[in-house]
């Protein structure tokens, strides 16, 4: 396999000397921070592989909930849209507070001589039959279901943060070398594309194979628990020959986390886009589905859609990291949120146009995913690296774990903001026996939420991306 060039979001970018001065790069251990030794050996290559198998885990569930959760409620278990919409949003709301709770217990342990492997395999454990049990709701319909199935959310949502806070985590305390890192952080790329892709196209597939909707949901929640067992019992097993050689370590409560990251503005900017663009991306995951039945008129379109979205993030990074060397990350991230809002926009004339316009604007589209999932992390990097020359401290577990919950904020408020939508055009809830007749507004509310509010969110995040180079250029200015 090619290891495609990453950045390391904990550490100095792959292919970059560390911070001028010999100060060293973030991520490597807490409070004033001493010069690194020499680069120790290279990781054993299963430590490598089996390390980038937890994105099998991370990439799926982080695409699945959100590409088929609010669709099951509204058209499988006749949930309200806007009661659908709440409780998609407020499990995953709920990983705000609880990531960085996680990651200072991990510290905790890893100061007292412990692993972050115990977490690993807690996570392991608990989130593939919690995911499956998602969609094996009883016979219950409107609120109940919706009762069942946040709380079923809530609880895997907390699975996978007790798995994936300390997961991010590892790699800059397994090497100091960041050549290494990003060896590491390749094949984690590899793997992130690779579930997104599988478990994108398979999930709903699966889901409507069955001519039973709810037996098809109990199928497909099996599974891509399945799935999710295998990468992260393998990233768990992997890593036990993976060395210690740097630790970091968060602030120490909750307030001083997020204190450090409102100090640091170009941080603050940076995560405010990333947030904003997972926002412009998490609404258009959601609508998908709608999108697919609604608008093209066939359910199964969403296999081809979702395909055609995600099919290009492997094989257009490459050409996404050739700019950004060229011309600047921020000049290339413009462009790619650029590409992003005009290929949305796009699918707006779906209705007036061949339905192949709309997959050939989704396919833009995805070009322009890879470029927005890519270069924010080498953005970030030089962030951690600009504040640990600054500050004389490795804060890189804060700033990931901050970064972590922008994410899942903006990913779970995605399909809360598409609900809003379909309530407000009037959009009918059904069970999975049932298929109402839409009103028109409810269609065009559905099609413009997939096209034109994605378009507006991503060209909010040029604003952020402005801010973001103006306190950086700042920043590198006080410190020459």
């Amino acid at each position: 396999m090619t290891q495609p060039t990453a950045p390391d979001p904990a550490g100095t970018p792959p292919g970059r000397s560390g911070p001028a001065g010999g100060a060293p790069g973030p991520g490597a251990g807490a409070g004033a921070a001493t010069p690194p030794g020499p680069p120790g050996p290279p990781l054993p290559r299963t430590v490598r592989i089996g390390y980038g198998l937890g994105s099998l885990a991370t990439g799926t569930f982080g695409t699945v909930p959100g590409l088929i959760l609010l669709y099951y409620l509204t058209d499988v278990l006749a949930v309200p849209a806007v009661v659908a919409g709440a409780a998609v949003f407020l499990p995953k709301a709920w990983d705000v507070l609880v990531n960085p709770l996680i990651g200072a217990a991990a510290d905790r342990s890893r100061a007292h001589g412990g692993s972050r492997r115990p977490f690993l395999l807690a996570g392991a454990v608990a989130l593939p039959p919690l995911f499956a049990l998602i969609f094996a709701a009883p016979p219950l319909r409107g609120t109940g279901a919706a009762v069942y199935v946040a709380v079923l959310f809530l609880c895997a949502a907390t699975a996978y943060a007790v798995f994936q806070v300390p997961y991010v985590t590892m790699p800059a305390e397994m090497t100091e070398d960041p050549v290494e890192r990003g060896r590491v952080l390749g094949w984690r790329v590899g793997f992130l594309g690779a579930a997104i892709l599988l478990s994108g196209a398979l999930a709903p597939a699966l889901a409507q194979a069955d001519g039973n909707p709810r037996a098809g949901y109990r199928t497909m929640g099996v599974a891509i628990g399945a799935l999710l067992a295998a990468g992260m019992f393998g990233a768990w097993r992997a890593t036990r020959r993976a060395p210690v050689v740097a630790r970091s370590e968060a602030e120490g409560s909750l307030r001083a986390q997020f204190a450090a990251g409102r100090e640091n503005k170009a941080f603050a900017a940076l995560a405010g886009m990333w947030a904003v663009q997972a926002l412009a991306v998490g609404v258009m995951l959601a609508g998908t589905q709608y999108f697919a039945t609604y608008t093209l008129g066939s359910a199964d379109a969403v296999t081809l859609l979702f395909a055609c979205m995600i099919g290009p993030l492997l094989l257009v990074m490459p050409l996404w990291n050739r700019l950004a060397r060229a011309r600047g990350t921020e000049y290339a991230q413009g462009c790619a949120a650029l590409l992003f809002s005009g290929a949305a926009a796009l699918l707006v004339l779906t209705p007036y146009t061949a339905t192949g316009v709309a997959y050939a604007a989704v396919a833009l589209v995805g070009v322009a995913y890879a470029g927005l999932q890519l270069l924010p992390l080498t953005m970030l990097a030089h962030t951690l690296a600009a504040d640990a020359r600054r500050t004389g401290r490795r804060r890189a577990a804060t700033f990931t774990g901050l970064w972590t919950a922008a994410e899942t904020l903006a990913m779970a408020l995605g399909p809360a903001l598409f609900a809003l939508v379909l309530a407000v055009t009037g959009f009918r809830s059904s069970d999975a026996g049932q298929r109402v007749e839409q009103p028109s507004a409810a269609v065009t509310g559905i099609t413009a939420g997939m096209s034109l509010l994605p378009a507006v969110l991503s060209l909010a995040a040029l604003l952020l991306l402005a801010r973001y180079r103006r306190e950086s250029a700042r920043i590198e200015t006080v410190s020459a």
